[in-house]
């Protein structure tokens, strides 16, 4: 025999929700960082029910795959035709013939409904040993919702639906938020005795509430201390103020633990965010997902980063990041686009224009600008130059690069993986470099240059090119000789090592002019 259970939470997720005017079905939407009904899960699991069941209806395969992903717990109730609350809730409670206890209901659309408002109103029910208790709220307009009716000793009566109340009923200001808890043998009997007299022709669960007043059972109503907690949203314009509110209290929550919002309007924080004591957020930023921004860390403004860790002491500035890892003291920004698996190691530096996918970017190692970086592990301390290219995909697979510690790659470079860059190793500017380039070596692949004089006053003749050439001292004796060379005067190929040494190096080694990596 099972054993009996003694607190079962039900929550209400069948219903179109026709106003969204979606193909999503309403509890799905999203709201910073949960769907609807995630919201409503979280804050039900501090009640440590013995049993969590979803009734599902409209969208029951897409309502109950997202359970499987978010709530693996929670089991889904089929309600195949909706005819009221209280239906749904004996097709829920029919599921479970062993649930006794305590029976919480709540609505599956109430995404800024706590935890502790929950847990308050379960052990208020529990305390005064009520077969029912509700949970009202005090609002400024209570205009579709159902009001909560008092005796003259201030004891509920009932609970009814706005469209059945009398017009001084629809006065009361005092409402249902649909969120409920019950002695769950009591409302078995009750459930069964509901007829679909009203408006809707519909069962409705509230009128088990005026049962229990009938038959001088408990009943009890449980005052929220926050109105806006309980609530619901039934279209588009109701979802944008809930995500408003929620943002107002996230934002403000984190402010409270040491957190500086610089633009509290304009930061959007999903609820799964993690944040560090000291760490500031400008403007225009939106952390999601799974994101961790650690101690004193500087992101935004104009940022947005899903899923990524920031880590201490780290600059993220105007840059979209997805499934990142940056790490202490790191720099990112302006303008970069980091890609899931790219990993910044401490003070590593990704700059403007730089995108970055599936690689390492080592210890104070730089990528300052306009360069892509793909596939790619790069050592530490390693400058990587302006518009350098890792070339990692062949059009059929994916290949690696690796430049190592310390190397130095010049500017307007491809790197054509697979292939490898020595510690310490250069690449001069401008080169391709599709084989692997030993430790300490110097990569160069560039063809020799060649000027042909007088070209711009020969071939360009008449134009602002040509007459700012003319004004700089070109004459037609250089268009002749460079007519003449172009006849068939050839300027002597220079050797190997000569063209290493005008392409790459003078002096000690150093990057000759035009060669060097920027910083």
């Amino acid at each position: 025999m099972s054993q009996p259970r003694l607190r079962t939470v039900v929550v209400l997720a069948a219903g179109e929700g026709k106003r969204m005017k979606s193909a999503l079905p309403k509890v799905l939407h999203p709201i910073l960082g949960r769907t609807l009904l995630g919201h409503v899960l979280a804050a039900a699991e501090p009640v440590a029910a013995d049993r969590t069941l979803v009734v599902v209806g409209h969208g029951a395969d897409q309502v109950t795959a997202h359970l499987g992903e978010v709530a693996g717990h929670a089991e889904p109730v089929l309600q195949a035709e909706q005819h009221g609350t209280g239906h749904a809730v004996r097709i829920a409670l029919e599921s479970a013939p062993d649930a006794t206890g305590t029976v919480v209901v709540l609505n599956g659309d109430v995404p800024l409904l706590r935890a502790g408002t929950v847990t308050e109103l379960v052990a208020a029910h529990e305390a005064a040993g009520a077969a029912a208790t509700v949970l009202a709220a005090e609002v400024a307009d209570p205009t579709g919702l159902g009001r909560i009716v008092r005796g003259a000793d201030g004891g509920l009566e009932q609970i009814v639906e706005e469209r059945d109340t009398t017009p001084a009923q629809r006065a009361i200001r005092e409402i249902n938020a649909g969120i409920y808890a019950f002695d769950a043998g009591l409302l078995r009997d009750a459930l069964g005795k509901l007829s679909t007299d009203n408006d809707q022709g519909e069962e409705y669960l509230t009128d088990v509430f005026g049962q229990f007043a009938a038959t001088g059972e408990t009943v009890a109503v449980h005052v929220a201390a926050d109105a806006t907690e309980t609530l619901g949203c039934n279209d588009r314009v109701e979802l944008a103020a809930l995500r408003r509110l929620l943002r107002d209290r996230v934002n403000e929550g984190w402010m409270r633990t040491g957190v500086t919002i610089l633009d509290p309007a304009t930061t959007w924080i999903d609820v799964t965010v993690t944040l560090g004591r000291d760490a500031v957020v400008d403007q225009n930023t939106q952390l999601c997902g799974a994101t961790a921004v650690g101690p004193a860390a500087m992101v935004g403004p104009d940022t947005t980063l899903i899923d990524t860790t920031v880590g201490a002491g780290a600059t993220v500035l105007r840059t979209h990041a997805v499934g990142a890892n940056v790490g202490p003291g790191a720099s990112v920004g302006p303008y970069a686009y980091l890609r899931p698996e790219a990993t910044l190691r401490e003070k590593a530096k990704v700059g403007t224009f730089v995108e970055v996918k599936k690689s390492e970017i080592g210890e104070g190692a730089k990528v300052p600008h306009l360069t892509y970086v793909g596939d790619a592990t790069i050592g530490a301390r390693a400058n990587i130059g302006a518009g350098t290219l890792f070339v990692n995909y062949d059009g059929v697979r994916k290949s690696h690069t690796t430049v190592g510690e310390a190397a130095f790659v010049g500017c307007d470079t491809s790197l054509v993986a697979p292939v490898e860059v020595g510690a310490g190793a250069y690449v001069a500017a401008g080169s391709a470099i599709t084989r692997d380039v030993p430790p300490g070596a110097l990569g160069v692949t560039r063809a020799q240059q060649r000027n042909v004089e007088g070209w711009v006053l020969r071939r360009r003749a008449g134009t602002r090119s040509a007459a700012a050439a003319e004004r700089a001292g070109v004459t037609d004796g250089a268009a002749a000789a460079g007519a003449a060379e172009r006849a068939g005067r050839e300027t002597p190929g220079a050797s190997e090592g000569e063209a290493i040494h005008r392409g790459s190096v003078a002096g000690e080694g150093r990057p000759a002019s035009g060669d060097t990596a920027t910083e």
